[in-house]
């Protein structure tokens, strides 16, 4: 049993077949990739698998606890964080005050604002802050307002936000969508950091096959809104399965 388990999962959007008799079962720190040629329905199953959508039928869940029909924060608050394709930041604030919000936001659990109470509350979430961000790299670049970063950099501070919730489970839509190859490079560095140095698991939907083959150790290929392999990816590269469904031709 993974931290993770999808069981005969299927979503229609009017006469499309979105997801079909889908099954997954992510190991616990692990990092699991899900590819796929385009319309293959990864985004689909990233929204199943956050409850933004509720499949027609087949069950999501996530340490014995079902997913489906959970409000965001409460997603969250069973140790699951998202990071969208495009970064999901406050550029008219600083990185520094990026990172306190979501310190501030699960200070009781609840991962919603609340006022600060003191000064000495507002000092501990600044340390907690600056803390992340040493940790990120980012400490020299605290006081920018995140609007004028690279995307690269807008992209590590949305994970480093993502790490101050404390998530056991963390979901990547095409995190390096977008990026140059240096930036690419640095965000898989990144990734590898985390998953070393934390007790956390990563799902990650990705189009760039050198950020796949960098970072996962279990890939789940999507055709059409149905699974056609999962395996190492030793095992995927030059299966004939997988060359057919992004080439379009029998290998």
């Amino acid at each position: 049993m993974g931290i993770l388990e999808v069981k005969n999962v299927n979503k229609r959007f009017g006469g499309l077949q979105a997801l079909g008799d889908v099954n997954l079962s992510v190991a616990e720190n692990s990092c699991h990739a899900i590819i796929g040629p385009n319309g293959a329905g990864k985004s689909t199953l990233l929204n199943v698998l956050v409850g933004k959508l509720i499949p027609d039928t087949g069950s999501v869940m996530f340490d014995g606890q079902s997913v489906l029909g959970r409000k965001p924060y409460q997603i969250n608050q069973m140790g699951i964080s998202r990071v969208f394709q495009t970064p999901e930041i406050f550029g008219d604030l600083t990185v520094l005050e990026n990172m306190m919000i979501p310190i501030f936001a699960k200070r009781d659990g609840s991962f919603r604002m609340h006022a600060i109470e003191s000064s000495a509350q507002e000092k501990e979430i600044i340390e907690q802050a600056e803390a992340l961000l040493e940790d990120l790299n980012m400490a020299d670049k605290r006081h920018f307002h995140s609007a004028s970063m690279s995307r690269g950099d807008k992209r590590r501070l949305e994970i480093g936000m993502c790490l101050a919730q404390n998530p056991r489970l963390l979901l990547l839509d095409e995190p390096t969508a977008g990026m140059a190859r240096a930036d690419t490079n640095n965000t898989i560095d990144l990734l590898k950091q985390i998953k070393d140095e934390r007790d956390i698991t990563i799902a990650i939907i990705e189009h760039d096959m050198h950020v796949v083959f960098s970072l996962a150790e279990r890939i789940t290929v999507l055709a059409q809104g149905t699974p056609l392999v999962e395996d190492t990816p030793e095992k995927i590269k030059g299966h004939p399965k997988v060359r057919e469904a992004y080439l379009g031709e029998a290998a």
